[in-house]
C-alpha cells in the first residue's frame, strides 16, 4: 500500500426527509446564496422548500449553471457573493451545479484574475493563495460525481475543461436524500451509474500495492452498481435501489477507494475532451470509452 493522507470534514445527512436539517447547520443570521441549473430545481419545487427552510434568512438566487459549469457563467455568481455580504452559499443541484459552487467560493476569495485558478491541474490549490473563503453546503439532486463529498471541481473555459482542486472546498454538509432524485430523467440516472462506475475503475484498474481494504471497498461499489443499476434506473421510485445508487456514486470518489492506491483518470481525460469538443453528456463520453479500457486491462 502507498502512503496517503486522508482527510474529508464533509458532513453527510443521508435519507428521507432531510431538508429540514438545512436550518441547523446554515447560520442563523446568514446571507445566503443558493446555486442551481436550468430550472428543474425551481419548478419542482425544491428551490422553494430550500428557501421555507432558510426562514428569515435573506436569500439570494443564481440560476443557469450550465451542465459543464462554464467559467464565464461562474463570474457572475462571483459578483453577486462580492456585491452582497454572501455568509453561505447552498448549491442545489448534481455534480456540476456542485462543481461551479465551488469555484465561485474560490473566485469570491480571490484578489487577482480568477482565471489563475484553472492553471493548477491536479495539484491542490494552496490555501494561502485564496484565503478564507465563503463556506458552502449542497443538496444533491442528481447522484453521479461525488462532488457533494469531495474537494474538487471541473470547469469548463474555452474549448478546455480544467480540474481546479482544495480543500477549502469540501462542502460543510450534503443532503442526500434519494426522494429529491425520483423525478430525474432515465438517461441522466444512466448517466450517473456510469459515472460513479468508472470513478472506481479509475482507482483499481491499475496495479496492484496490496491495498486489500480499498479493493474490497471498490468492488463492493462497482458490485452494488452492477446489482442495482438497471432497476434505479427503470424503477425510478424504488427507493433501496436509489438510495443505493447514491451512496455509491458518493463513496466512489470521497477519497476513500482511491486512499493508497495507484490512479490513472485517462478515461476521465478522453471523455473530457469528447465533452468539450462535441458536446456530449459526461456519462455518455464515459461509456464510449470504458470499453477500450476493460479490453486491455482483460
Amino acid at each position: 500500500m502507498l502512503n496517503f493522507d486522508y482527510y474529508n470534514p464533509t458532513r453527510i445527512l443521508f435519507g428521507k426527509d432531510r431538508l429540514e436539517d438545512i436550518d441547523k447547520y446554515v447560520p442563523a443570521d446568514a446571507t445566503v446564496l443558493i446555486t442551481y441549473g436550468g430550472g428543474s430545481a425551481k419548478k419542482n419545487g425544491l428551490i422553494d422548500k430550500v428557501k421555507n427552510v432558510l426562514g428569515n434568512r435573506k436569500v439570494y438566487e443564481f440560476v443557469g449553471i450550465e451542465p459543464n459549469p462554464r467559467y464565464e457563467t461562474l463570474v457572475k455568481a462571483v459578483e453577486i457573493v462580492r456585491n452582497n455580504n454572501i455568509h453561505f452559499l447552498l448549491a442545489v443541484g448534481g455534480g456540476s451545479v456542485i462543481d461551479g459552487t465551488k469555484f465561485i467560493v474560490l473566485a469570491s476569495s480571490y484578489n487577482g484574475d480568477s482565471r489563475d485558478l484553472l492553471k493548477y491541474g491536479f495539484a491542490p490549490i494552496p490555501a494561502d493563495v485564496v484565503g478564507k473563503v465563503v463556506p458552502f453546503g449542497t443538496v444533491l439532486t442528481l447522484p453521479a460525481t461525488g462532488s457533494e463529498m469531495n474537494s474538487g471541481a471541473v470547469i469548463s473555459y474555452g474549448h478546455g475543461k480544467y480540474p481546479v482542486m482544495s480543500e477549502l472546498v469540501f462542502p460543510k454538509f450534503s443532503i442526500l436524500d434519494p426522494t429529491i432524485t425520483f423525478t430525474l430523467p432515465k438517461i441522466q440516472v444512466a448517466n450517473g451509474v456510469i459515472d460513479a462506475f468508472v470513478h472506481v475503475t479509475e482507482q483499481y484498474l491499475t496495479y496492484p500495492v496490496d491495498a486489500r481494504v480499498q479493493d474490497r471497498i471498490a468492488e463492493g461499489v462497482l458490485q452494488t452498481l452492477i446489482e442495482i443499476g438497471e432497476t434505479t434506473v427503470a424503477e425510478p421510485e424504488n427507493y433501496d435501489a436509489r438510495a443505493n445508487h447514491v451512496w455509491c456514486a458518493t463513496v466512489a470518489l470521497n477519497g476513500i477507494v482511491g486512499a493508497g492506491v495507484p490512479q490513472d483518470w485517462a478515461t476521465h481525460m478522453i471523455g473530457h475532451e469528447l465533452t468539450a469538443l462535441f458536446g456530449i453528456d459526461h456519462g455518455q463520453t464515459l461509456a464510449i470509452v470504458l470499453p477500450a479500457l476493460l479490453e486491455v486491462r482483460r
